[in-house]
Parts: C-alpha cells; structure tokens; sequence
C-alpha cells in the first residue's frame, strides 16, 4: 500500500534541524506515513499557511491569526523564548524609548517578532527584510535598527551591533509568561485520525533528538549558519527544550495573552481562542 505523503515545512535553522532528526534521518517507524521536509524562511511559511499549502507547518504565533480556520496548533514543536526571544539592535547604544518613530527592518510583518515589537512600541516604520539580511541592513545604515530572530541572537555582537531591547525580557517582565513565537500547525481536512497519529510521530521525533542529543546536533550544525558548536548548542537548548515536547498550561496561556493583547491592540482583525490538538 502507498504511504501518505505527508509535507512537513520548516525553517532552515539548526532548532527545527534538531527537532525533526528522526524523522528526516528515518530514525522512527512511520507507519502509513511518508514525511518530505520542506525547507522555507519563516515568513514563507507563515504566508503559504495562510493558503493552507502544507500539511504540517512551522507557523509564528502571529500568524496563527489568520490560518486558525484551516489549521489546529500541535501539542509539540513550540518555541517559547524564556525571558528571552527577538532582540533590536542598532550600530550604536540607544534607550529603548527611541525607537520611537524610528525605521527598523524587520524579518516579515507576520513574525511574531513584528507582533512583540509593535505591542511594545507601537509607533515605528517597519521595513520587511530577509530575516538573514537584517543585519547587513543595519551595519550599512539602510535602517536605524533591526529586529533579529534565529542565530542572529547569539551573533550580533560579533557583528558590532548593540542591543536595544531583548523582547523576551520585555515580556517575561510584562506577564511573567514565556513568549510564544513559533509552533507547528496541522491541517485540519487531514480528518481526526491522521491529525492524531502525525502529532504523536512528531513528539518523539522531538523526544528522540533530546534522547539522542549529540547525534541531532551534529545533524543540526549543518543549518547552523556560521555558528559555532558551542553557539549551536546553545540556541537549540533555547528553542528545544520541556516546553517543545508540550506547551504546558503556562504555554498555552502564554499563547493566549499574547493573542488577546494583539487583539486589544488592533493588531490582528478578530480574537483568537488557539485550537491545540
């Protein structure tokens, strides 16, 4: 009998490389399923969900605004920055309060970084750039700062560029919650049964990489973009941790305030109760 093919579409970073060992690596039975991994920037992603493209998506939080009609959030798979997430960085120091108006390149409108900086300041000219470029942007003054995700966390200083804010900080100082960025998203026309088995394979693909994790993160360093092992290390730890394997109630309530407060805001059209399978 043929598999069912089904497409799991992520981001090419060393945390989704992790997560997904298993199943690309074909560590774990897969029953009645075929996966192929799809590799997309995140706001790629976020607007090919909003088609309902891919059975199985990393989406940003953010953008399950828009796709909650088509698709139910995934127990597993979450990331959950820990007093910790997108970090504005400029060419040179500035307080947080003058950002204010000013024009910062940011990874794409449906990130949750974007939806984070604008409920901290809602007053600024954003420029969408490719979340690998922000920097550049930065260094060659085509911006007055960048809101970086991924490796970029850990590599602006290297780059000589200067926190602003760390939007994670921000948060957990706000709410005392995580902040929810990133998760991943199943179709629902897949049926009840399929939805099921595919959140259970992808969990312990997750559990597998942390049961096994020198050998995921050897697979992960090959998405590591310039980052060192040790850096590797570190930002898998950050973004594949308890809270991937289960958002927890923490989690989910996490999910939920930040969807509120955009909504408060006037930052996504109507509100969300997230749909978790």
């Amino acid at each position: 009998m043929e598999k069912m093919l089904i497409r799991v579409a992520h981001s090419p970073d060393s945390d989704d490389a992790f997560m997904f060992y298993a199943l690309a690596t074909e560590r774990l039975p897969t029953g009645p399923y075929r996966f192929r991994h799809v590799l997309e920037d995140i706001e790629s992603l976020n607007r090919k969900a909003v088609r309902g493209e891919y059975e199985v998506t990393a989406v940003s939080i953010h953008a399950y605004a828009y796709i909650s009609d088509k698709y139910a959030l995934l127990p597993s798979g979450a990331s959950m920055g820990e007093r910790y997430g997108p970090i504005v960085v400029a060419r040179r120091p500035f307080a947080p309060s003058e950002l204010r108006g000013k024009t910062i390149g940011i990874p794409g409108l449906l990130t949750s970084a974007y939806l984070a900086l604008k409920l901290f300041e809602p007053d600024f000219k954003a420029l969408a750039i490719s979340f690998d470029q922000i920097m550049d942007a930065v260094q060659k003054g085509h911006v007055d700062a960048g809101l970086l995700i991924h490796e970029g966390q850990l590599t602006y200083v290297q780059e000589g560029l200067h926190k602003v804010v760390d939007l994670g900080e921000w948060w957990n100082d706000e709410t005392k919650l995580p902040l929810p960025l990133g998760g991943n998203a199943i179709r629902r026309d897949l049926g009840l049964e399929h939805v099921h088995e595919i959140s259970r394979l992808l969990r312990e693909s997750i559990r597998y990489a942390l049961d096994h994790r020198e050998d995921a993160l050897q697979h992960a360093l090959r998405y590591a973009r310039d980052l060192s092992q040790k850096q590797a290390d570190q930002f898998v730890g950050m973004y594949v941790n308890r809270r991937t394997l289960d958002y927890g109630p923490e989690g989910r309530a996490a999910v939920q305030m930040f969807l509120d407060r955009a909504y408060a805001a006037g930052l996504i059209p109507h509100p969300i109760i997230p749909e978790f399978v």
